[in-house]
């Protein structure tokens, strides 16, 4: 009895033990969310000048458990990208949501102070074309971010992985130039801060299942007051991509990220990344330098991709190429705004080639075969020869008059047609 009651009193010592230390763990734990949490939410205030209610207000705050139930407690099998700065998990949210969720990996105050940055900008920000900040967590160390999750790999893969990704038509390709234009113009000078990116490479630049393309990566980026255009700041962006004047006098502008869209349109064109290589010469060369002494030298079609060789027309890839030309300008002052490239690029895409409507096939739709036939005429044709056309192209099925029925139904008056041709 004696021996029993000792084992029995020993085993509830040891119980009494354990549960202590559960307590004392859990309750140090929350300790520490308490206090990243506030030291997060003052840097947050001291860096931007912010303050908690601006953050809460413009997207959500996120408990650490529910983003480590999101990532099955951060499981290395949910790593979906990143680098030495951190890594990229995937994770469903309770609500089934898929998002990407940022651990960034800090090594020192400065770094911190960048993620605590980005928290900040992006929370300023709505827009199609920049990767959505859904919310953060800020009871961990450091932040961390939780984006809209983008499936479809970066531009850069798109460009240099032909393995895994399917070749980018020349239609795609100016259309995702235009769209990272009204993300960079937005930013500059639409959202409720002037920001500018500072790290605007092909590699930052998400694409979703449609190719749609998303801004991405603002950890370098800087916010700016309405009354000034730069900032004095420590040269920092990646090498290919960089102004040069940005980088010999530590100015950052607006026209620094104009530059660094230059370098994206130039690989869209040659299909070519802005990563430096050595000639048989053992020169180094780069994008820029190819770029700039073809146009030079006439001879621009010889470092061009050769499928947008083969589906561009020479006008609008002439028209790209001094554009281009006029974003890598040496000097800032020289280059266009990213409004101006916003609304150049805007003008190439209205521009369509022209369709020989008897080369239509049989197959087509009504609607798709008036609308070539409509548009490729000249303005003195009239409307009876643009369905004499479209009548001629089909395959005998459709009747002059069911043509008319269905063109007079999307045209709200003859003058528009007028127009068109």
């Amino acid at each position: 009895m004696i021996v029993s009651a000792s084992s029995g009193g020993s085993v509830l010592i040891c119980l009494a033990i354990v549960a202590l230390w559960r307590i004392l763990k859990k309750k140090n734990l929350q300790n520490r969310k308490k206090k990243f949490y506030r030291r997060n939410l003052d840097l947050l205030r001291k860096e931007q000048s912010s303050t908690d209610e601006i953050v809460t207000e413009r997207m959500k705050i996120y408990e650490l458990d529910e983003l480590e139930k999101a990532t099955n407690y951060f499981d290395k099998t949910r790593v979906v990208g990143g680098g030495g700065h951190g890594k990229v998990y995937k994770g469903i949210l309770s609500d089934q949501r898929v998002v990407a969720i940022k651990m960034p990996k800090i090594t020192n105050e400065s770094e911190l102070r960048q993620f605590v940055n980005e928290v900040f900008l992006l929370s300023q920000t709505n827009h199609r074309n920049v990767v959505k900040l859904m919310g953060c967590c800020l009871q961990t160390e450091v932040p961390l971010l939780v984006f809209e999750f983008i499936s479809g790999g970066t531009l850069s893969d798109h460009l240099r992985n032909h393995e895994q990704f399917s070749p980018l038509s020349f239609e795609d390709r100016l259309r995702i130039a235009y769209e990272v234009a009204r993300a960079l113009s937005y930013i500059h000078s639409e959202a409720s801060i002037t920001i500018f990116h500072r790290d605007v490479k092909s590699s930052n630049i998400l694409l979703d299942e449609r190719n749609t393309a998303k801004l991405a990566d603002f950890g370098a980026s800087r916010a700016v007051t309405c009354d000034k255009n730069s900032i004095t700041t420590i040269v920092q962006g990646t090498y290919g991509y960089l102004d040069p004047e940005y980088h010999q006098t530590g100015r950052l502008t607006n026209k620094s990220d104009v530059y660094s869209f230059g370098v994206i349109l130039a690989e869209l064109l040659t299909g070519k990344l802005a990563v430096p290589y050595e000639k048989d010469n053992d020169e180094v060369r780069n994008i820029v330098m190819d770029f700039i002494a073809s146009l030079t030298d006439n001879s621009l079609l010889e470092i061009l991709d050769p499928l947008v060789l083969k589906e561009a027309k020479e006008e609008i890839l002439q028209k790209i190429a001094r554009l281009i030309e006029r974003c890598l300008k040496l000097y800032g002052n020289e280059r266009p705004t990213m409004k101006d490239v916003e609304e150049e690029l805007k003008a190439m895409r209205a521009k369509k080639p022209n369709v020989d409507p008897n080369s239509l096939e049989g197959t087509a739709s009504i609607d798709n075969r008036l609308d070539h036939g409509v548009n490729s005429l000249e303005g003195t044709a009239s409307i009876h020869t643009c369905f004499e056309i479209e009548a001629n192209s089909l395959g005998g099925t459709a009747s002059f008059h069911t043509c008319f029925d269905i063109e007079a139904n999307s045209l709200e008056e003859t003058a528009l047609i007028d127009s068109s041709m």
